[in-house]
């Protein structure tokens, strides 16, 4: 019994989710600020109903044309007249509904282009913790399938479900009028019949459909991570375990498929049965009275046509009714990412960040990714206007965690940070990232050139100070070497790069940004000795006057810095200038004798 309520309250809420995904849709199709929109959709739904009502006069026009050619006066004026009617008729059917159609494509063009980019709008807007946990195959194909199942169900419902709807009415409240309620009795049990056992079939062949779609979301996903990591692949020597993994999905979606295929023909020729036998019991019952006289062999062919112009959109039921299902379910999922809320979100007061002397502040702040390990544990230092501070310690000291916490990817769990006493929860955060220039550890470019990539730290900027930015880095000689120069295609994330070219190119990018407040983290780290020399000069140039943040493990890249602070587990342990840390024998010492050692010996290898 706990089974079948589980069951009914989940079928509840998957029919819940759908009326509220329609309800959504609608607001994306009558939208409140587009009137030449809404004129659309009236007109649209206009010669919808025009078309139908004409399509149902249509047969009329045939079985006059029947009835005048079965007398043998007036064969050569009337029936002519009647048949061009016919002719004309028809072609009148067609017009509608492509003026229908072409009325109402910047009404579905719109909705489509405003939902994927609301949608992409939000993703962004969302925290990194979503992101980090979703892989990126799987939620494009959730995006893409959603945006498909929207086209598919404005095509199909709009211009299928309810026009024939609409058809079946009609024509069961002629064939009363014109004929008895026999006739309309036989023809709409047979359409109720053939409605009935098509949904509940369909109904029961989604599953099979649910179990494709996993499986073709779990492979698309294996196969864009194993691109992706193509070199790792590569090393390990995992062609053939990668090959497995995404065959493993294959199979998958291979047995999902062909029980849907053999039950797609089991329904299909069910149909085909339920329509035959209402066919013939209607035709019979033409023929008989036809043949007593009650009716004219035009009616005959009138009943027969109503029946072929019925069952002919019927057809498609099974598939639009599973198609329709299936987009719900898509758009479901994809209006599930739109109400997913960001973890870390604006204040409703915040306003932009002002900025006077970029003095950054961290008082006791405490942090923890997970409520039961904390991170950071009160960690207080202070950045004056245009000082370097540097920020040491071992792996999983919580270094890397400060960057993110002063980026705002995450909210502090305790304590304040603030710039310019301004505490940055109360700020905006687009305003707060736009007065930080970053330079990541792990830089990660965007699949274009790499002028377009040095140019996306200011895509207003020009290109001669592209090429500016790209000097301070130290990049500029490199690039004027390539074919290209600037217009160089990168490769996907980058890889057609060095990691120190990579890193460069970040540094450019972060150099033309031109922020008041600069955070490096471990931005040297994939550069030989003497670039990172050349490097240092520059980013202190470009350090000076800015205040800046310097996450490093080569403590040669710090000495410079105002004030040094070393962090152990989560605490600031130890914290003043490189030689005074020196002076102490502590744990920065220690380090540092460690580096130097570790330098001497590559050098003499």
């Amino acid at each position: 019994m706990s089974d079948t309520t589980s069951f009914s309250a989940t079928s509840e809420t998957i029919e819940r989710n759908h009326w509220k995904t329609l309800k959504t849709l609608g607001h994306y199709l009558w939208p409140a600020d587009r009137k030449d929109l809404k004129v659309r959709v009236v007109f649209a739904m206009f010669f919808l109903a025009a078309g139908k009502i004409l399509n149902v006069y249509v047969p009329f026009l045939l079985k006059s044309s029947i009835d005048q050619l079965s007398q043998t006066n007036k064969v050569l004026v009337l029936p002519l007249g009647l048949i061009i009617a016919y002719g004309l008729a028809r072609l009148l059917v067609g017009i509608f509904e492509e003026l229908r159609d072409l009325i109402f494509a910047k009404v579905e063009q719109h909705a489509l282009r405003n939902i994927a980019l609301n949608t992409f709008r939000h993703l962004h807007g969302l925290s990194l913790d979503f992101h980090l946990s979703r892989q990126t195959g799987g939620l494009s194909r959730v995006i893409e399938r959603g945006t498909r199942g929207i086209q598919f169900l404005l095509d199909f419902m709009t211009f299928n479900i309810i026009p024939t709807i609409l058809e079946i009415i009609l024509v069961t409240g002629v064939l009363v009028y014109h004929f008895n309620l026999t006739y309309a009795s036989v023809i709409f049990i047979t359409i109720a019949i053939y409605i009935v056992l098509t949904l509940m079939v369909t109904e029961w062949r989604l599953k099979y459909r649910k179990a494709m779609n996993t499986a073709e979301t779990k492979a698309n996903t294996r196969a864009i991570d194993s691109l992706l990591n193509f070199e790792t692949v590569k090393y390990f020597g995992n062609e053939e375990h990668e090959f497995h993994r995404f065959d493993e999905s294959l199979a998958q979606y291979e047995t999902a498929a062909i029980k849907g295929q053999n039950t797609l023909s089991l329904l299909n020729l069910t149909q085909k049965g339920i329509i035959s036998f209402g066919l013939i019991i209607i035709m019979l019952m033409a023929a008989r009275d036809v043949v007593s006289g009650k009716i004219t062999v035009g009616d005959f062919v009138l009943v027969n046509t109503f029946l072929i112009q019925l069952y002919l959109p019927l057809n498609f039921l099974g598939f639009v009714y599973r198609e329709i299902k299936n987009s719900l379910v898509d758009m479901d999922k994809m209006f599930e990412l739109i109400k997913v809320h960001a973890s870390v979100a604006d204040d409703s007061n915040a306003e932009p960040l002002v900025i006077t002397r970029a003095v950054i502040e961290f008082e006791d702040v405490r942090f923890g990714y997970k409520s039961d390990r904390e991170i950071l544990k009160g960690i207080s230092f202070r950045i004056d206007s245009g000082k370097t501070l540097a920020i040491v310690g071992p792996s999983g000291s919580g270094k890397s965690t400060i960057g993110r916490l002063l980026y705002r990817f995450y909210d502090v769990t305790g304590g304040v940070i603030s710039i310019d006493g301004q505490n940055i929860r109360k700020v905006k955060q687009h305003s707060l990232r736009s007065h930080i220039g970053m330079v990541p550890q792990d830089t990660v470019l965007f699949n274009d050139t790499i002028g377009y990539n040095i140019q996306y730290g200011r895509p207003t900027a020009t290109m001669d100070e592209v090429k500016r930015a790209a000097e301070l880095a130290h990049i500029d000689e490199f690039i004027n070497e390539l074919p290209d120069r600037y217009e160089t295609p990168v490769g996907e994330r980058g890889l057609k790069l060095s990691g120190g070219e990579k890193q460069r190119v970040a540094i450019a990018r972060t150099i033309l940004k031109n922020s008041e407040i600069l955070l490096f983290d471990e931005a040297t780290s994939a550069l030989d000795s003497q670039k990172e020399k050349e490097i240092q000069k520059s980013l202190k140039d470009i350090s000076r006057d800015r205040s800046t943040l310097i996450i490093a493990h080569r403590l040669s890249t710090i000495t410079h810095a105002d004030e040094i602070i070393v962090l152990q587990n989560g605490k600031v342990v130890e914290r003043g200038v490189h030689s005074q840390l020196l002076r102490q024998g502590g744990i920065y010492a220690s380090m540092w004798a460690k580096q130097q050692e570790e330098e001497a010996h590559s050098i003499q290898v």
